[in-house]
Formats: structure tokens, C-alpha cells, sequence
């Protein structure tokens, strides 16, 4: 498999459709390269709009954040709730400018053929809500260009593009999304 499969949660073995959405792709490389790219923290990484994982370390119970490049802004913020090397990592997950609900994201990886089977599961994600929508164009945007990324050096050419309009929209970040308001300490609920 080469191209990027969404598989909706219907497809899924036991899980009702609003439950989970999964992004999958095939990434032709090895899966401590795929994983040390998805569990980087010292570089923005395109495939997550160009923020960097910033937290006090990689481990179940950690606080993680997903800060803009320039520092200013947390995008995302949760807290990590699998992490087994190199297979599996999850975390809480809630953007910092919006009041919706947590969910949680997994991470799994699986060697085949050819290379590495990468997934994103979305789960729990608070129906017909910004994040929802969001989320739902932000899985196959992460797993597209994490491949790309992985494979070529470079987002796809409509990642680029992604992320040059967000590079604009940048300044009108509500203010509730200020790197500040987020410290390592504070609760997300």
C-alpha cells in the first residue's frame, strides 16, 4: 500500500463510527527512522503543521505541548498516554483555542514489506465540533506529509502550501492559545 487510506470507523472491527477515524499509510522506511521523526521534540516538524513537541519528557503521565514555531503559541496541548518504543505512542489531545473536549490520538507503527505501516486512530473526538472537523482533515494532512517528509525530505506540494496560508493566518491566533497559558503544570480538561 503506497497511497494514504482513511478507513472510517465503520470499517472497523467493533467500534461504532463516530468512535474513531483512521489515517493509514505505508512509509518506505524503516521504523526507528518513522519513529524517531514522530517522537522528535528538538525541531518544527512539517507534518504537524510546523510546530515542535515540546514536553519534560516522552513517557505515560507526560505533559506534552505542540508550540508554533516561533515559540508564541500552543497549538495542541494533552498528555502522553501509551509510549512503547517503537510501536506505539498516544496522548490526550485538545487545541488550546478551542473550549471542546479532550480526545486522544494513537500513534502505531508496523513493519512490512517495503517498510513501515504508520497509523493515526483518532478517538473520542466530541461530535460536531470544530475539533471534529478539524481533526478529520488534520489526520490525513499528518500522515501524508509525514511520509512525504520521511520519504523525500519535504512536505507534499499541497503541505507547502498548507503551511505557507497558515504561516499567514498566523497573527490572528486568539490570545487564549499563548504559549503562557499553557504551562506544563496546568490541568487539561
Amino acid at each position: 500500500m503506497n497511497d494514504t487510506q482513511f478507513a472510517s470507523a465503520d470499517q472497523a472491527n467493533d467500534v461504532a463510527p463516530s468512535d474513531r477515524d483512521y489515517f493509514r499509510v505505508t512509509i518506505q522506511a524503516p521504523i526507528h527512522k518513522v519513529w524517531a521523526e514522530l517522537t522528535r521534540t528538538d525541531s518544527v516538524l512539517p507534518f504537524f503543521f510546523n510546530s515542535a513537541c515540546k514536553t519534560p519528557g516522552l513517557e505515560v503521565g507526560a505533559p506534552i505541548r505542540m508550540i508554533s514555531g516561533n515559540g508564541k503559541f500552543a497549538g495542541v496541548v494533552g498528555e502522553v498516554v501509551e509510549f512503547e518504543p517503537p510501536h506505539r505512542y498516544a496522548h490526550t489531545f485538545k487545541f488550546a483555542s478551542l473550549d471542546d473536549a479532550l480526545c486522544t490520538v494513537r500513534y502505531v507503527l508496523k513493519e512490512v514489506d517495503g517498510g513501515t505501516e504508520f497509523t493515526l486512530i483518532n478517538e473520542g473526538v466530541p461530535a460536531g465540533t470544530k475539533t471534529e472537523k478539524y481533526m478529520s482533515s488534520g489526520g490525513r494532512f499528518i500522515v501524508d506529509n509525514l511520509k512525504a517528509w520521511i520519504e523525500t525530505g519535504k512536505p507534499t506540494a499541497a503541505g507547502r502550501f498548507a503551511l505557507f496560508m497558515m504561516g499567514l493566518t498566523a497573527p490572528l491566533t486568539p490570545n487564549k492559545a499563548r504559549v503562557e497559558n499553557w504551562p506544563f503544570d496546568r490541568k487539561i480538561v
